[in-house]
């Protein structure tokens, strides 16, 4: 996939796109299952500027996060899943529990994350703060939690046993 690229090859796009006076969007997550909720605030995201670059936890990194049954998709099945997404530009995939790498490396000029978050809890709030940049909670969508699905999927489960 032509969307999916490493810290080193970001580099070179956001050096130009900085030079064109581009307004770098990042965001992140596990989108281990993707649904509505995901679809409806990357597509928000996008709105905040002109490259919208989505991290996305490893496999690895899910499991740390979310548990040994965890991520129900693979990095390689959640990262196409994003890639397909007409206003997602880049995808790049972290092993890190947290994206602090990137977004040091990156400096964009907005985070995107959740209304799930207070603002001074946004991995990178500080970093970004420093340089202008800023960090814009979207308002979640009501009914949409990967937990919340996961959880349904086993109740049905256990009713149809």
């Amino acid at each position: 996939m032509k969307k999916i690229k490493t810290l080193a090859s970001l580099s070179k796009i956001i050096k130009q796109a900085k030079k064109r006076n581009n307004i770098i969007v990042f965001t992140n997550g596990c989108f281990d299952l993707f649904h509505y909720g995901h679809l409806v605030s990357l597509r928000k995201a996008k709105k905040y500027g002109d490259i919208l670059i989505v991290g996305v936890n490893s496999d690895s990194s899910v499991k740390k996060l979310k548990g040994k049954n965890r991520p129900v998709f693979s990095q390689k099945e959640r990262v196409s899943i994003i890639c397909s997404l007409e206003f997602v530009d880049y995808c790049v995939i972290f092993k890190e529990e947290t994206p602090e790498k990137i977004i040091k490396f990156l400096k964009p000029d907005i985070i995107i994350k959740g209304s799930d978050y207070k603002e001074e809890q946004v991995v990178g709030y500080d970093f970004v703060k420093r340089y202008g940049g800023k960090v814009v909670l979207l308002p979640l969508v009501k009914g949409f939690s990967t937990t919340e699905i996961i959880k349904k999927i086993k109740n049905e489960n256990l009713k149809d046993n």
